[in-house]
Parts: C-alpha cells; sequence; structure tokens
C-alpha cells in the first residue's frame, strides 16, 4: 500500500524562507484556548445580561451553534482543505494549508490552527452570522459556535498524541487515523462524525 506521509516523526517541515511566516505558522496548542475562551464567556455574558436570553432559547440557539460548527468543520475539511487545484501555486497552497499536516501529521507545532488564520476565520464568520441571525439570538449561537470550534482544535491535538482509554475516544481516534494513513478521501469529520455518515463519506465497515 502506497505510503500516505512523508514522516511520522515530530520534526518539522520548513514551509517558508522567511523566519517571521515560518514561526506565524506554528502554534503551541494551548495558544486557542487563551484566545478564545475569553471570546466564548463573552458571547454567553452578552447572551444573559444583555440579550436577556431565557434558558430555553439560550439552549437552542447553542445547540444550533455547536450543529452549525460541526457542519462548517466537515465542509472546510472536505472542500477546501483537500481541494487540491492543478497550477503550481495552487499546490503551494494545498501544502500550506493542509499538505503539510497529512506529509507530517505528528508535528505538534501544527496541529492547531494557528491565530494568524483562526482569528480572520472567527471574525469572518460572526460577521456572516450577524448578517443573518437575528441580534438576540447571536451571542449564544456564536459562544456554541466557537465553543465547537475550540473543541475540534483540542480534540485534534489529542487525536494525534493522547493515548486514550475511552471506548469512544478511541473510536474518535481510530477513525481520525485511518482518513491520515488508509483513506484521505473519507472520513472528514473530526470532532464529530455525524455529516460522514449524512454526506456517505464515512469508512465501510
Amino acid at each position: 500500500m502506497q505510503k500516505k506521509f512523508v514522516s511520522n516523526g515530530k520534526e518539522s517541515a520548513r514551509m517558508f524562507r522567511s523566519n517571521a511566516l515560518e514561526n506565524l505558522s506554528k502554534v503551541h496548542f494551548s495558544v486557542p484556548i487563551f484566545i478564545f475562551i475569553p471570546v466564548i464567556a463573552y458571547f454567553l455574558y452578552r447572551a444573559v445580561t444583555v440579550d436577556y436570553t431565557s434558558i430555553s432559547v439560550l439552549f437552542i440557539n447553542m445547540a444550533s451553534g455547536l450543529l452549525v460548527w460541526t457542519l462548517t468543520e466537515y465542509v472546510l475539511h472536505r472542500f477546501v482543505f483537500h481541494f487540491v487545484p492543478d497550477s503550481t501555486w495552487g499546490k503551494r497552497l494545498h501544502f500550506i494549508f493542509h499538505g503539510v499536516h497529512h506529509d507530517y501529521p505528528n508535528d505538534a507545532m501544527r496541529l492547531v490552527m494557528p491565530p494568524s488564520v483562526s482569528v480572520p476565520l472567527a471574525i469572518g464568520f460572526f460577521l456572516l452570522f450577524r448578517a443573518l441571525l437575528p441580534a438576540a439570538h447571536l451571542s449564544g449561537f456564536f459562544a456554541a459556535f466557537i465553543a465547537g470550534y475550540l473543541f475540534y482544535d483540542i480534540s485534534h491535538y489529542a487525536l494525534h498524541h493522547a493515548n486514550f482509554k475511552s471506548a469512544f475516544w478511541k473510536k474518535m481516534k481510530q477513525h481520525h487515523m485511518h482518513h491520515h494513513y488508509s483513506e484521505p478521501d473519507k472520513g472528514y469529520g473530526v470532532s464529530s462524525v455525524l455529516w460522514d455518515k449524512i454526506f456517505k463519506s464515512d469508512f465501510e465497515k
């Protein structure tokens, strides 16, 4: 079977000639926690104290935000990160966005999204949701959407570097490792396998 990675070690592949850009492409897995926990707390605070959201409405808004995150994760992974254009520049961009992770899957410094990418994306999604949602529902929805992203980022790191005893997490790790080492054109869900099952991109049993 063809090898699906360049190195399974912990070394990093250099992506940029510029030291500044190279440093921006690497991030410790804890960094998203420090950036996005305050964001989640702020929007939850707004939902309760500014929007005066009831517990039942807040629950619905947050459940919706989490569900939309899982779909966003799936769509980005399948149709953006795994899209490989034919052009030289296109292939270069694919390598920067996701190809490097498949070539060096255990590079611990490239397992969570760097703030140079995650922060602009978060702002973009916030502006999109603000344009689409009633103001009273935005804060709870966005808090859960970002919580879903944070769970995805940290669980992605854990799937590559943690040894699980829980049957649930063992199954999730098996799912993601199968995507990396056997069938990269299937199993796009990382924090959830829901959309793989719905869109029939799950692995055959």
